[in-house]
């Protein structure tokens, strides 16, 4: 892959984890940045019988946004480090090359389309 290409690549991996970043502290505290581990702060709302099953149903909301962007964090992390050791872009099921304009689409995707296809159909 071209350095402008890796580096278009780079600039927005970074620019997405800034987003991820600012969505989860939005509802969650950082407890872990190394393993970008986040806990979902209660929402307290009142102390009305409709107040309370508010926040629980926005407590149990967020914890699911939390799973899904806590994976992303780690996904873009790990993409991030492999620029930086000089082994991004590498199928990591059949050791070949990823696709550039997949790679443009998403950026922390770490299987070739033909082994994604094969995972998807063995599900």
């Amino acid at each position: 892959m071209d350095a402008k290409t890796l580096q278009k690549i780079k600039e927005e991996l970074v620019k997405r984890q800034a987003s991820i970043e600012k969505e989860l502290a939005s509802f969650a505290e950082k407890t872990d940045a190394e393993k970008n581990a986040y806990v979902s702060r209660f929402p307290e709302y009142g102390s009305e019988s409709d107040d309370n099953a508010q926040e629980v149903n926005q407590y149990t909301t967020n914890l699911e946004a939390e799973r899904i962007l806590e994976k992303s964090l780690k996904d873009i992390k790990n993409s991030l480090k492999k620029i930086d050791k000089g082994d991004y872009g590498i199928c990591k099921y059949c050791g070949k090359e990823i696709e550039a304009k997949r790679l443009l689409i998403r950026p922390d995707s770490s299987a070739c389309v033909a082994c994604k296809r094969k995972l998807q159909n063995q599900k």
